[in-house]
Order: structure tokens, then sequence, then C-alpha cells
């Protein structure tokens, strides 16, 4: 049995821990500290615009946190459903503590793992004179050592942390926890460049504190939608806890402006990189100069708990400062803070050093996966880690950019890299009309199986579906309705009425019909499954009957980009000896090392005509 080391516990390593273990390998974790695992350090919720579609792959491909999300959720809401299903995307409030505990025992349970509490700070390699160089094992901060056929390192945040609050620094991890210090020498040593990002969180208030009458009431959705495609939305029974809304004031930003100086952010003391997509709350004032104001969420952290998340004030301010702030705005005026805003620094690697299999590409067996690799979120960190984690057991699973989120997140740090932490956006995918969360499980699915990580009765029902969508589907194609069937159910839609026998599909494809509109005419055979799976199955039928045209023509460019994949660039190339190359694209293909022309094609300077000179090279070698 293969024995994998897995060096940290948030989301990247809990998902990486499970994938492997579940395929078959003996899987160690090491986290700083079991308390923290599956910790949520920032935001308490799951999901949201891209992300969601993160959670529904990671599912679909046999990961635990939509399953996790599903049973601790306190808040579910389905964000852009004024926009196409391609980018609706779901979002929900964890109950921070229970999601916690939830996936410590999932990881406690699975007979193949075993949980350790320590520091790995050194990883061992085999030395030899040719490369890849081979992983033997990691040591401890205690002297240990663990042998190893394979290594995931998970570390987040946790690299030489520090965190600021106005001229205070703290070396320690998110939250006051233990940083992570030797690891980051260690991997230099193995020839890893390392870069320095930073991120944040707001603070955190208690509910007593605050006045929600001066605020809007931010409630969750009626009916709703699971992450998991295995989750029974009827027997979720319990009740939602409504967030708040409120907005800075003129106050708030004047305030900000007079005290910028004393802010980490802008003193000079923090010299980390920090995310474009979420920024604190110095940078919307500075950056944003002319909005008047800015949104700000009051969200609970979970239901044994007072403590509220202040969603859209990150700071790095001192802590008399963020006082002063946060009272500006309607509803906080008499806010306790119970805990500060900060900034955190950490290292992180270059990830054009790793292959699309999460691997470094200069050591056998060694895997990458989460923040470390320069990403943001909780969801983008699940999603690397079940990657590498079925690639350092098995390596039986490949997930392109037509394929899913989760190819497109990886293919863009490993090929272009990224110079500040990684966000997923609908808007990063060229396919995404295909790649909609609600069919995730179509697209990804047979490839969880084929890996092990799907059960034999969860595949039959998948099956099943899948026959049913296609039956309803054929229907719909061939069926004509008559006027005297169709105007009285278009007349209820104020649809244009009929004048002879139309097709039921090209009825659906209005926009102000679907397919629930012609009950009476739904021929899906009796089936076995469950009702939710087969109100999914009438969903998949109305959006790919709606949208068939645009699905057709994303699906043909999708074909003619897998043929780009699948021209495949040997290893062993010397880009030096093509003559024709320009002088950057032959040190960018040297260092980059593509393994296909569709990788090739993305790496950040390569022009078409320096793929047009690489295919003449290559036709010209056979």
């Amino acid at each position: 049995m293969k024995k994998i080391v897995v060096i940290g516990g948030g989301h990247a390593g809990c998902e990486a821990a499970l994938a492997a273990a579940r395929s078959g390998a003996e899987v160690v974790l090491f986290a700083m500290s079991l308390d923290s695992i599956a910790n949520l350090p920032c935001n308490p919720c799951i999901g949201g615009s891209a992300k969601g579609h993160l959670v529904r792959e990671i599912d679909a491909l046999g990961g635990e946190m939509g399953k996790a999300i599903d049973a601790v959720f306190i808040q579910s809401r389905m964000l852009n459903t004024a926009k196409g299903p391609a980018v609706y995307s779901l979002r929900a409030q964890a109950d921070k503590k229970r999601y916690m505990e939830y996936m410590k025992q999932a990881l406690e349970n699975e007979p193949n793992i075993s949980l350790r509490e320590g520091e790995i700070v050194e990883i061992d390699v085999l030395v030899q004179s040719f490369e890849p160089r081979m992983i033997t094992g990691v040591r401890t901060d205690s002297g240990s050592a663990v042998e190893c056929d394979a290594v995931i390192v998970c570390t987040g945040t946790y690299l030489n942390a520090r965190c600021l609050v106005g001229e205070t620094i703290t070396h320690t991890g998110p939250g006051g926890l233990k940083n992570a210090r030797g690891l980051s020498e260690s991997l230099k040593k193995l020839g890893f460049t390392l870069q320095r990002f930073k991120t944040g969180t707001p603070a955190r208030i208690h509910r007593r504190s605050i006045d929600f009458s001066k605020m809007s009431v931010q409630e969750g959705d009626e009916r709703i939608v699971p992450f998991s495609f295995e989750t029974d939305p009827t027997k979720i029974t319990r009740p939602q806890v409504p967030c708040h809304l409120t907005y800075t004031t003129h106050e708030t930003h004047e305030l900000i402006r007079q005290s910028l100086h004393r802010s980490a952010m802008y003193s000079g003391l923090i010299k980390a990189t920090g995310t474009r997509y979420c920024p604190s709350i110095e940078d919307k004032i500075v950056r944003f100069a002319d909005k008047e104001r800015h949104p700000v969420f009051i969200e609970p952290e979970g239901l044994s708990t007072q403590e509220m998340y202040v969603q859209g004030m990150s700071s790095a301010l001192p802590e008399d400062v963020q006082t002063a702030v946060y009272r500006s705005i309607p509803g906080l005026e008499n806010c306790e803070i119970m805990r500060v805003a900060y900034a955190i620094e950490y290292d992180c690697i270059d990830a054009t050093q790793l292959t699309l299999n999460l691997e470094a590409k200069h050591i056998s067996g060694l895997y990458f996966a989460g923040q470390i690799n320069g990403s943001s979120g909780y969801e983008e960190a699940a999603a690397q880690g079940l990657i590498a984690g079925i690639s350092a057991a098995s390596g039986k699973i490949e997930i392109g950019r037509a394929d899913g989120y989760i190819g497109v997140l990886i293919d863009d740090l490993v090929t272009k890299g990224t110079a500040e932490p990684y966000r997923m956006m609908t808007s990063r995918a060229e396919y995404r009309l295909l790649l909609r969360q609600d069919n995730a499980d179509l697209r990804l699915t047979p490839k969880a199986y084929a890996t092990g990580l799907i059960t034999e009765s969860r595949y039959s029902d998948f099956q099943k579906k899948s026959a049913l969508i296609q039956e309803g589907i054929k229907h719909l194609q061939k069926t004509t309705i008559t006027p005297e069937e169709a105007n009285p159910i278009l007349a209820t839609k104020d649809s244009t009425p009929i004048k002879s026998g139309t097709k039921l599909s090209d009825l659906i494809k209005r926009p102000e019909l679907c397919y629930d509109d012609f009950e009476n005419f739904k021929k899906i055979t009796t089936s076995s499954l469950a009702p939710y799976i087969l109100q999914a199955v009438h969903e998949q039928v109305n959006i790919q009957i709606k949208y068939e045209g645009y699905i057709n023509i994303q699906l043909a460019q999708a074909e003619s980009f897998r043929k780009m994949e699948n021209k495949l660039i040997p290893p062993e190339i010397d880009y030096e000896k093509i003559t024709g190359l320009r002088l950057e694209a032959r040190q960018k293909l040297s260092a980059l090392r593509p393994t296909n022309f569709g990788q090739a094609s993305r790496v950040t300077g390569i022009s078409p005509a320096d793929i047009s000179v690489l295919m003449v090279y290559l036709k010209g070698c056979t």
C-alpha cells in the first residue's frame, strides 16, 4: 500500500487526505493543531460566484466539501439567478464550529487516515545524479522522521506567516495559531521559488451590540438546492438564519483616509502582494474614491456563538481606528469588537514549477495544493487538494479546461502562474455554458468512478439519471404539439400562439416558457430514483433544450480545444535547437515544459506564430 504524508489540515489537506485514502493509499495527515482542522479563518461560508461551481465539481468527483456544508449550513442562497444558468452559483453560510467538527470526524472515520499534530520542517528526497529526484519522507520539528512514498504540501497561509494590525506584528498563522517556520527553507533547498502573498480578514463583533433595525434583512432561499448531488433537499428541515446588509458612510471613508498612514497596508510594513478581488476596506476607499458607499454584510459565525462576521470590512488599521470606523456604519454605532481585523502575509511557491496533476516537475512524489500554490479561497484549495490526493495515490485523473472549473483553476496556476492570490471567477472559463454547476455530475462523475471514489450504488443512480435526461430530450425533439393543445398554455405565459403543429423542443426554447409548463406532455419513464433526482432530470432537460444552439457551438469549440490538448509535446524536446522560435519563447517553453500544444499556447508570451513553428519542427522530426 502506498504511503502518503499530507502537510496541513485545511481544506486542501482534508480533501487530499480523503481522496488519497479512498483511492487505496495509507495517509498520515499532519496539522499544526488538530483543533484547526478545516478551519474557516475568514468568511464563514462555502461557495459563491464560481466557487459554488468548484464545490459541486468536488462533490461530483467524490469529495467531501459539498456534503459537509449541506450538513451544517445555516443559510443557503443561489446567486446570479437574474442571469443565465451558466453563472448560477450556490452559496451557504456555515456553522463554523460544526463544519470543522464534521470534517475532522470524516478524517477520523476514514480507516486509511491517521491524524498527527505537529510541524513538518523538512522534506527528504533521494539524492541521485538525474532528475526527477524522489520523495523518501519528512521530518518534524520534534526530530522524528516519517518515511513515505509521496508528500502533499497543503500549508495554506501558515508558512512564515505574520499578522499585522496597524504597527503591531505577531508572527503567527491565522487567528493567532502557531505559524510554520521551518518548511520554507526546506522548499528553497529543494529548488522551489517562493513568493510572498497577503490576505486578510475583518473584525468579529458581538451580536448584542448590533442594531439590526437599521439594516436590510438578507433571507435564505425558500427552495434549498444542496451542494452535494447525494443530498436530498426534502430532508433539510432546519430553519435558516438571516444575514443583514448595511453600508459604509461618508464618515467611514473620511476616518479611513485620515488614518491610512497608520494602516499596515499603507505604512510600508506589508511588502507582500494582496488579492485584487477581495480588497481591504482601505484599498476600496483608495481605489474606488468615487464610490459614496460600500456594502457591509453582517453574517453569523454559527448557532453556538454570538460572534458576527463583518463581510466587506477586511482591514489592517490599528484597533482604535477600527473601532471608530466600524461604529460609523449604520447599525454598528455601539458595536463591540470581539476579534480585531488583521492582514496576514505568508510564503507560497511559484506554481509554474508543477505539472497539471500538481506534482513538482523536478521531484517525483511531491505534490502541492491550495494557497501554497498562490490561490485564495477555501473552494479553490479543496479542489486542488482533491486532485493532488487522487494523483498522489493513483495518478488516474485528468481534468482539462473543457471538463471543469477545476481544470481551469489548475491550468491557470501551473501554466500562467500568478502574481497575486488567484481567485476563481466564471469569466476565467472559456466554456462556462458547458461547465454549469447543475451538470457537474454529468461531466465528472464518470471520471470519479474510474478512480474508485464513487460507490457502485451512486454510479448506478447516476447512470439512470443520465439515461432519463436523454430520454426526456429525445421525447421533446420528436413530439409535435397541436395549436389546440399548446395555445391555452401559451396564453397563460403571454406567449405568441402557434398556428400549426410545433415540436415541443422548439416551444421550450422560447424565453418565457420552460419544460414544467408542459406538465401533461412529460413522458419520462417511471424510475426508482428519488423525487429530488427526478426534479434534477427535469431541470437538465429544460436547460439542454433551451440552450441547445449555444451549447452545440461551445461543444464544437471544446472539441477543437481537445484536439490541441491531445497533440503531445515530447518531454525531452530541446527548445534551444528550434531556431525559428523567438528567444522569449525558447526560454519560457524550456522553463515550463508544457505537455501539449494547448498548454503551450496558453503560456504567457507565446504567440500563435511560435506554436506554428513548434508544430512544423515536430512534424519534421517524425
